[in-house]
């Protein structure tokens, strides 16, 4: 709102020429936007719009009146009658001056107030009809006047020291206003009230009521007023709290620079401070991070300590405390990428699919983390890498094997010599981002001992009801984990902390089949070990044929590192042509394939482990219930020893599914029938002779198919398992189901070889049978 200027001389120029002016009953209209003119206010105005320049000449070129009339809306260019305001302000103009830019600028004073009766649009500028609005004069000596009057002259300059803009002028003006009337209008001149409150004043006739109303307004902008001035002095004393603890720092760092030391250290903590402002961390985690470099500041650069905390801090400032990488959901990428990574394994892919599907509907699912089981070389690490490859988030590989330490997971805590954060915290500080996918290999080989239980930390990384605030010891504050894809291999889960397991769903991978090992050697492991020995394609051609021999021949496994390791042999040699100069092509047949790998091998896997020694008690003591059925002497349990040898592998293997191996193994031994070649079984055993289903039948199977067996003897309650058997096994195998092993001797055992003429003495201990493939 415009203040008044030279207001002693405008209400002198109305009181002396109040008799001779007379208000026309209609006058030109001049439409305001963002101001409210009040009787004896003398403003400058900038006209721009072509209507109102009319009206202005219109004005000019008859009595120099015009009416003065606020918008409702500011933003309407060319306002109609119901735009406007009832209530203006006749007032008389001056002065007109012309600016090059075609506006006009008029010097205005106001009147009188008068209400709008009509208002007619003449094409050129809006005219207004008028009635006169008399202003009857307040009741002499009025107590309620009076002390209106004081009211506002105190509140006007108590406003003025808290900060209100008001000239020394108006304020003495003010000071010796006697008319009521004229001084509640001069007060609303000068409050920079919106333009709805300054046309409520004006809207008042009575003298009394509109002293009422500016002191209500005054009182309103004073509460304003002093709740700014405790904001600025809040800002103030922080502004002198800063200015001094500057003022502190340099000469500080004059006192160091003096002593020759500090400059180095100095550099240091403002490089903290920047890192800290970038890497917008949570306010909990700012606030210690700033505490500590304070502290840091204080320090000696040589103490002990100075190297600590340094070390922490750079830990602080490098984690991605809001660095997040975009994900891609497009699951028909995602499906791609997975296809060209692996062959086969349709189910684990789908089901990958499906919780990437999952994240694309809900930003943060709170779904299980996936356990990837399987035997070794099955592609559990590789799988993880291509899930984050389709995600497009950084993929980070933490081997938990032998891990006894519960510190690994949680960190040390500063106070220890060499202290460092935990492994998680690690991972996220090398991947550079607060969302990676973080594959914990070989989960099951966790241990534990004096320095604690990682199991039980890893409940709290593993569960996202906990890991949004996970606490390192060695950082001492919270950090939100509920970003992280979590995923876990293993290849048991016997040794997998039951708590931990309950908290991941569990994938299997059993393994491949033979052609499906044949595709992935073609599409995956020969065009890797060409390209690692440093040779081209066209130096080496391995048939179909001759990688089915080296599958069959050469390894025994459900996985596919040996093979590749095969491959990568055959590769070597013909490297070693090229390096000595013999240029042509290499063929590898089944006829020359022993040639680069040598004679076959045989490799075993397994040890006996609890369960299994259940299993074969069981046996033991099935068959010497019934040793007159199973046509053994029952003599040969008293005068023999039974001792069951199971060579030891890489990985422990225990359970129930080789009971009725065992007791077919010691029935062959103990009445002398031998066992055919072409069979393989599983299933435990009761001591009642009832076999128990059991479960992997897929991995047995195909370890069977692997081992050249046609003949498979399964538990006739694991026929519901046959839908995960590969269809092309059924034609090349035959599945035999049992319910008592006396149906497994049956169709294991062959019929015991009719005795020589003459009488043979029994052999003072048992002969060797063939053991039976598990």
């Amino acid at each position: 709102m415009p203040q008044i200027s030279n207001v002693a001389e405008s209400i002198e120029a109305v009181d002396s020429g109040e008799q001779q002016l007379q208000i026309p009953e209609s006058l030109p209209v001049l439409p305001l936007r963002d101001i409210v003119i009040y009787p004896f206010m003398i403003v400058p105005l900038f006209v721009s719009r072509e209507k109102s320049i009319r009206a202005v000449d219109e004005a000019l070129g008859e009595n120099r009146m015009i009416f003065l009339v606020s918008q409702r809306d500011l933003d309407k260019e060319e306002p109609a009658a119901e735009d406007l305001y009832t209530t203006g302000t006749v007032a008389v103009i001056m002065r007109m001056l012309k600016l090059p830019d075609g506006r006009i600028r008029i010097l205005v004073q106001g009147l009188a107030r008068a209400r709008v009766e009509e208002v007619a649009d003449t094409g050129e500028y809006l005219k207004a009809r008028l009635s006169s609005m008399p202003e009857p004069a307040a009741p002499e000596r009025s107590l309620e006047v009076e002390a209106l009057v004081r009211n506002v002259r105190a509140s006007m300059e108590r406003a003025t020291n808290l900060g209100k803009n008001i000239s020394p002028e108006v304020m003495a003006i003010v000071a010796g206003l006697d008319d009521a009337g004229r001084l509640a209008d001069l007060a609303a001149s000068n409050l920079e009230l919106k333009v709805e409150d300054a046309q409520s004043v004006l809207d008042i006739a009575d003298t009394t009521v509109r002293l009422r109303r500016v002191n209500e307004l005054l009182n309103k902008e004073i509460e304003v007023l002093t709740v700014q001035q405790e904001i600025n002095t809040q800002a103030r004393a922080d502004i002198d709290r800063s200015q001094r603890e500057f003022f502190l720092r340099q000469q500080l760092k004059a006192i160091q620079t003096e002593l020759g030391e500090g400059n180095e250290l100095a550099e240091e903590i403002a490089q903290f401070r920047e890192k800290i402002e970038a890497a917008a961390m949570p306010r909990h985690a700012e606030e210690d991070a700033l505490r500590q470099l304070k502290k840091l500041e204080r320090m000696h650069p040589d103490a002990a300590e100075t190297a600590t905390l340094r070390n922490w801090m750079e830990i602080m400032t490098d984690l991605p405390w809001s660095k997040a990488s975009v994900d891609n959901l497009d699951l028909v990428k995602a499906q791609q990428i997975l296809d060209e990574d692996h062959y086969g394994l349709e189910k684990v892919k789908e089901r990958i699919v499906e919780a990437l599907a999952v994240r694309k509907l809900k930003e943060k699912p709170k779904g299980s983390i996936m356990c990837l089981v399987g035997p070794p070389g099955v592609g559990k690490t590789s799988l993880g890498r291509s899930i984050a490859r389709a995600l497009d988030r950084k993929f980070v590989r933490l081997s938990l094997g032998g891990l006894h330490d519960e510190a690994e997971i949680r960190g040390h805590r500063r106070t220890y010599v060499g202290a460092m954060p935990g492994r998680i915290i690690q991972a996220l500080q090398q991947a550079g981002t607060n969302n990676p996918l973080i594959m914990l290999d070989e989960i099951d080989k966790v241990g534990a001992d004096f320095r604690g239980d990682p199991s039980s930390a890893l409940l709290e990384v593993l569960d996202p009801e906990q890991n949004n605030s996970f606490r390192d010891n060695y950082l001492g504050v919270t950090f939100d984990l509920s970003n992280v894809m979590f995923m876990t291999t293993a290849n048991v889960l016997d040794t997998i902390q039951p708590a931990l397991r309950d908290r991941m769903e569990v994938i299997r991978l059993a393994g491949y089949t033979e052609e499906e090992k044949l595709e992935i050697a073609r599409r995956h492991l020969m065009p890797k070990q060409i390209e690692e020995n440093g040779i081209a394609a066209r130096n080496v051609q391995i048939s179909k044929k001759a990688l089915s021999v080296v599958v069959h021949q050469y390894t025994q496994e459900a996985g596919l590192r040996q093979l590749e390791r095969e491959i990568g042999r055959i590769c070597r040699k013909v490297a070693r042509r090229i390096a000595e100069g013999k240029s042509e092509a290499v063929r590898v047949t089944p006829k020359n394939v022993h040639e680069y790998l040598g004679a076959p091998q045989l490799v075993l896997t397994g040890q006996l482990g609890e369960v299994m020694r259940e299993s074969a008690q069981a046996a033991y003591s099935y068959a010497k219930s019934r040793a007159k059925e199973l046509e053994i002497p029952e003599e040969d349990f008293e005068r023999y020893d039974m001792h069951i040898h199971i060579p030891e592998g890489a990985i422990p293997k225990d359970g129930p599914s080789a009971g009725i191996t065992l007791a077919t193994a010691m029935v062959s031994s103990l009445s002398q029938r031998a066992i055919r070649k072409d069979v393989a079984m599983t299933g435990e055993i009761t001591l009642r002779g009832n076999v128990l289903p059991v479960g992997g039948v897929k991995e047995k199977v195909l370890a069977a198919r692997r081992a050249r067996v046609t003949r498979v003897i399964l538990p006739h309650l694991n026929r519901r398992d046959m839908d995960e058997i590969p269809k092309e096994l059924f034609g090349e195998m035959t599945f035999i189901f049992v319910e008592n092993v006396r149906d497994v001797f049956r169709e294991a055992l062959k019929e015991k070889a009719p005795p020589a003429a003459a009488p043979v003495q029994r052999p003072p201990r048992l002969p060797q049978a063939a053991a039976p493939r598990v």
